[in-house]
């Protein structure tokens, strides 16, 4: 069975994303493979990290003991990987041919606030498949009603929809599509846009809505609507974040990731195949 992978550091963001992630497994009928990363870089002698892995393979086994009987259609299995957090996710991932990749944030501020966003955005730049970024604090139990769609005049924005859509049959949910206009010009192209993704959620049975609004800040306008209306994920791509390097403030993707205080979808432009379908 297809699992989806949870990063852990147990910190109390990484136990927020286990626990988001057992709510999408029961609804995708799946597992979890709890991921914990032994960093070899780390300054720690062979005895240290000997004893640091040993207390993570405990930690691991009471995470499992604690929430496996939440889980209704599969198990959530433990595995300690060596090597660079992001690539070793990833590669996880990849074995388990995983639709959804869960991680936490702990909700920093200042310096290390931009240092956790760019870890984030690092796995979400490696992973095979969408990831789910999730804030320390964020109220997990709360239904999820309301998923932002942004969508600007190009060629990947459209992409989102279809994963969109595929949540909100999981969830019961209501996409709100937020058309982003910067150009006067682009009105009418970014107009089409919205209209095609109205045709598709029609066909798929989902409730819409959808509203335009002008912005000079990406990461700014789409968090205030979301805030705005309530929202509960937002739905974005990462068509940049493959063609420059991450380095602390980067992308309009990267901004949303550190910034949000709900959790965020992140899909890659290459991920035609829903999130549903994976499973």
């Amino acid at each position: 069975m297809k699992s989806i992978v949870v990063g852990t550091d147990f910190s109390e963001g990484s136990y927020v994303a286990l626990e988001l992630a057992i709510d999408i497994a029961n609804r995708m009928q799946c597992g979890i493979t709890l991921v914990w990363v032994r960093r070899e870089k780390m300054l720690f002698t062979g005895e240290q990290m000997d004893m640091l892995t040993n207390l993570a393979k405990d930690k691991l086994t009471t995470l499992c003991e604690k929430y496996n009987p939440m889980m209704q259609h599969g198990r959530i299995e433990q595995r300690i990987v060596n090597g660079k957090v992001s690539t070793a996710i990833a590669d996880v991932a990849r074995r388990e041919l995983s639709p959804l990749i869960v991680i936490g944030t702990n909700g920093a501020s200042g310096f290390e606030k931009f240092v956790l966003g760019s870890q984030a955005a690092r796995i979400v730049q490696d992973s095979p498949c969408p990831v789910i970024t999730i804030r320390q604090g964020y109220d997990f139990h709360k239904r999820l009603e309301r998923i932002v769609v942004p969508l600007r005049v190009n060629a990947n924005s459209r992409q989102k929809v279809p994963p969109a859509a595929a949540m909100a049959k999981i969830f019961g949910s209501e996409v709100y599509i937020l058309g982003l206009l910067d150009l006067k010009e682009e009105e009418s192209a970014l107009r089409t846009y919205i209209s095609q993704s109205i045709d598709f959620l029609e066909r798929e049975g989902v409730p819409y809505h959808f509203e335009i609004h002008t912005y000079s800040t990406y990461s700014d306008t789409v968090l205030r609507y979301a805030d705005e209306i309530n929202a509960d994920l937002v739905i974005i791509n990462t068509e940049q974040d493959r063609l420059i390097s991450q380095f602390f403030l980067g992308t309009n993707a990267q901004q949303v990731v550190h910034k949000s205080q709900i959790p965020v979808l992140c899909i890659h432009p290459e991920d035609y195949i829903n999130v549903a379908a994976k499973v």
